[in-house]
C-alpha cells in the first residue's frame, strides 16, 4: 500500500472515522496495528495487548462521539490504538519517554482520556460512577463504555462494580476483551435470537411483561408458572448462553464476537447502546495479533511479547541478532532475579515457606519458584487483597508465606495488611519489588509511598537492602522472624554487583551499621539511599569534606542508638531514602531522636510531595535531586549555612 492510499494519516480525531465504510475501518485497524509494530518495536513499550485491541478501538471511535461519549480503558496496556486515533498518532514514538506520552491513559494528556489509571480492574467502577452522575443530572448525558481485559476480571474490584451496575440497572456497556481463549462464535438462529431478546429494549420489556402475565393466570396455573418459570428460564440460558454469570447479575450478555471483525463489533455495540441497560459484549481477540512470534507462540509467546524492548523489531519481525530476553549480559544480576532464586533456596530450607503472587509471576521473580517447586507457588490473579488474606490464612496454620507484590500494587490491599495481618501479628513476609522510582511506567507504578503507609502500623518490621547480598540476608532474617509481619522493599533493575553469600546470615532486628567514618556530617541511608549517600560521600571527599556514612537497614524499628550517636558526633545528620519524605524514614529518625531528647540539625533527602512523571530512572533521579552530586551540593550548602532544619 502506498503512502497516498493509506487511511490512517487522514485520521486526526475520532470523528474522522465516522464517514468511513466497514471495509475502510477494517483497513484503518490494520494500519494502526502496523504503526504500533513499527513504532513500539523501535522504542519499546507495551505491545501484545495493544495489537489485539486495534479493531475494538476503531469500532468504538467509529460509533461513539468521544469525548462527549466516554470510553474507559482498563489499565491502559491496550490503549495505544486509542491514543493513535485521538490525535496522538505522530507522538506515539515518545510514549513512556521522559516528557513524552504517558504509558497509560492520562487525563492531563487528552480530553479523550476519561480516567488515568495504571492499576487493573477499575474501569467498570469508573463507568458506573460516571453514568450514575449523568443520570442524576450532573454533566451531559452520553454513552459510557468500559473496555476490560479478561485478566482484569480476576480482580475483585471489577466484580464489585458489576454487582452494583446490575443492581442499579446502570445503562453502561462493558467490552470484555478476552485474549485468553480461541474464537468460538455462537451459531444457529436460536443463539442469535437470544442475543436479540437480551439487547432489544422492546423485546426485553415485552419478555418481562409476558413472564409476569403467566404468573397471573387463574386456577393455579399462574402459581405453577411462578414456581417453574425461573427454573425453565435459567435452564434455557445455561444451555445457550456462555455468559450466564453476567445474566445472573442483571447484565445482558452478547458474544462470543470476533474482536478482529470491525463490522461485527459495530453491530453489537449499536445494539448494546440501544438496550438501555447494563450490557457486556464478549470479544475474543488474539494478543499480539499481526505479529507472528506473539500470535503463533501460544501463551509463552504472548507473555514474552507483552512488552517489547527498544529496537527489538525490524521490518515487522524480531530484529536479527536480538532477543527480547537475551543480549549483552548485565554487569550485575537483577534484584528480581536475586530475590526469586533466594526464595527457592528458602523454600528448600524450610518446607513451611510458600510464595504468593498477584498475577505478576515473572515480574516478581516467582516464575523461578513456579518452575522449581510448583507446589509451593500460588498465583491469585489480579487480586492483591486476596493475596494478603490468603497469606494470613496460611500463617494462621503455621506456614511462612511470602507475598511478592510490587510496592505500588500492595497499596490495594491496605485494609488486609492493617486488619488481617498486623492486628493479628501474623508471620507474613511482604516482598515489595519496584520500590522507589521505577521509570517508564510513571506515577501509577512508582513505589514511593510504602515506607510511609507501612511505618504507621503496629507490629510490623520494615527493612531494605543496600545491595543484592543484603537482600539475601534480609529474606532469611524475615523468614526466621516469628513475632509478626515483615515488609522488605527493594528496587527494580540491576543490582550493585557484590558477591552473593553462600550462606545467608541473620541480621539483628532494628540494627544499622556504619560503613564509612568521617566527621562534621553523617549520612544515614535506607535501602537505595545508602548507595546515593556513598556516592555523595565520594564527591564531598574530593572537595575536602570527609563524612560518615551508615546503613540504617531498618525503618521500623529504628536503630535509635546509632542515630543518636551520629547526631551527637556530627554537626549535621542527613537521612537519604527513595520514598516520600512525609511520614517516611527521615521523619522516623527525626521523631525518635526528638522523643529521646536529642535535637540535631537534620537534612532529609527523599522524594518530593508530588507525583513524579515517567522516564528513565536516571532522569527522574536528576529531576527530584536524588543523585550523589545533588545530595553533595545540598550538604555543602547546609554546612555553609549552619542554621535551621531543612528538607525537600
Amino acid at each position: 500500500m502506498t503512502e497516498k492510499s493509506k487511511l490512517l494519516p487522514r485520521i486526526d480525531k475520532p470523528q474522522d472515522l465516522h464517514r468511513l465504510s466497514d471495509e475502510e475501518l477494517q483497513a484503518v485497524a490494520q494500519e494502526v496495528r502496523e504503526h504500533i509494530i513499527d513504532t513500539v518495536g523501535e522504542i519499546g513499550g507495551h505491545f501484545g495487548a495493544n495489537l489485539g485491541a486495534c479493531e475494538i478501538a476503531v469500532a468504538l471511535h467509529s460509533v461513539l462521539d468521544s469525548p462527549r461519549d466516554k470510553i474507559l480503558w482498563d489499565v491502559g496496556h491496550q490503549a495505544y490504538p486509542h491514543k493513535v486515533l485521538t490525535g496522538r498518532r505522530d507522538q506515539l514514538h515518545t510514549i513512556r519517554k521522559y516528557e513524552g506520552l504517558a504509558p497509560f491513559c492520562a487525563i492531563a494528556e487528552s480530553e479523550h482520556d476519561v480516567m488515568g489509571a495504571g492499576h487493573a480492574s477499575t474501569a467498570i467502577g469508573y463507568a458506573v460512577g460516571i453514568k450514575e452522575a449523568m443520570r442524576a443530572g450532573h454533566g451531559e448525558d452520553a454513552n459510557v463504555v468500559a473496555v476490560v481485559g479478561d485478566g482484569a476480571m480476576t480482580g475483585g474490584v471489577a466484580f464489585e462494580a458489576v454487582h452494583q451496575a446490575g443492581g442499579l440497572g446502570t445503562p453502561i456497556v462493558v467490552i470484555l476483551n478476552d485474549n485468553g481463549m480461541s474464537i468460538a462464535p455462537n451459531v444457529g438462529a436460536l443463539s442469535k435470537y437470544f442475543n436479540r431478546v437480551r439487547l432489544n429494549p422492546k423485546l426485553w420489556h415485552a419478555r418481562e411483561g409476558f413472564e409476569g402475565g403467566l404468573t397471573k393466570l387463574p386456577a393455579g396455573i399462574g402459581a405453577a408458572f411462578e414456581r417453574i418459570g425461573p427454573h425453565f428460564k435459567e435452564s434455557i440460558k445455561a444451555f445457550w448462553a456462555p455468559g450466564l454469570w453476567w445474566e445472573e447479575l442483571d447484565f445482558a450478555y452478547t458474544g462470543v464476537i470476533d474482536g478482529h471483525d470491525v463490522r461485527a463489533l459495530r453491530r453489537a455495540l449499536r445494539a448494546a447502546l440501544a438496550a438501555e441497560r447494563p450490557v457486556v459484549i464478549h470479544c475474543a481477540t488474539v494478543k499480539g495479533k499481526g505479529f507472528a512470534p506473539a500470535e503463533e507462540g501460544g501463551l509463552e509467546g504472548m507473555e514474552k511479547w507483552h512488552a517489547a524492548k527498544p529496537n527489538s523489531i525490524s521490518g515487522g519481525a524480531p530484529a536479527a541478532g536480538r532477543s527480547r530476553i537475551t543480549g549483552t549480559r548485565p554487569a550485575a544480576p537483577q534484584y528480581t532475579q536475586v530475590f526469586g532464586e533466594a526464595l527457592v533456596q528458602e523454600c528448600r530450607r524450610d518446607e513451611r515457606v510458600i510464595g504468593i503472587t498477584a498475577a505478576m509471576n515473572s515480574g516478581t521473580g516467582l516464575n523461578i519458584l513456579q518452575g522449581e517447586l510448583p507446589e509451593r507457588y500460588f498465583d491469585v490473579g489480579i487480586a492483591e487483597q486476596q493475596a494478603v488474606l490468603f497469606a494470613a490464612g496460611l500463617a494462621l496454620e503455621g506456614a511462612k508465606p511470602v507475598a511478592a507484590i510490587y510496592s505500588t500494587f500492595l497499596q490495594r490491599a491496605y485494609d488486609q495488611i492493617v486488619h488481617d495481618v498486623c492486628l493479628q501479628r501474623l508471620n507474613v513476609v511482604f516482598a515489595m519489588d519496584r520500590a522507589g522510582l521505577v521509570g517508564d511506567d510513571g506515577p501509577t507504578h512508582h513505589g514511593a509511598f510504602d515506607i510511609a503507609y507501612l511505618r504507621c502500623l503496629p507490629n510490623i518490621v520494615l527493612m531494605a537492602p543496600r545491595d543484592e547480598a543484603m537482600l539475601v540476608h534480609m529474606l532469611r532474617t524475615a523468614l526466621l522472624y516469628d513475632d509478626g509481619p515483615v515488609a522488605l522493599r527493594y528496587p527494580r533493575g540491576e543490582a550493585v554487583g557484590v558477591e552473593l553469600p553462600r550462606t545467608p546470615e541473620t541480621i539483628p532486628i532494628g540494627t544499622g551499621e556504619i560503613l564509612r567514618e568521617g566527621d562534621r556530617v553523617a549520612l544515614l541511608g535506607y535501602g537505595t539511599g545508602v548507595g546515593k549517600a556513598l556516592a555523595a560521600a565520594d564527591i564531598l571527599a574530593e572537595r575536602g569534606i570527609d563524612v560518615t556514612v551508615a546503613d540504617a537497614r531498618f525503618a521500623k524499628p529504628i536503630d535509635v542508638g546509632l542515630a543518636a550517636q551520629l547526631a551527637a558526633e556530627h554537626e549535621l545528620l542527613v537521612t537519604v531514602e527513595e520514598g516520600v519524605l512525609a511520614g517516611g524514614f527521615g521523619s522516623a529518625v527525626w521523631e525518635h531522636l526528638s522523643d529521646a531528647g536529642v535535637t540535631p540539625r537534620i537534612l532529609r533527602v527523599g522524594l518530593p510531595d508530588r507525583y513524579v512523571t515517567h522516564g528513565a530512572p536516571a532522569l527522574l533521579h536528576e529531576e527530584v535531586g536524588f543523585t550523589g552530586e545533588r545530595i553533595a551540593e545540598r550538604i555543602e550548602a547546609a554546612v555553609a549555612d549552619r542554621s535551621g532544619v531543612e528538607s525537600s
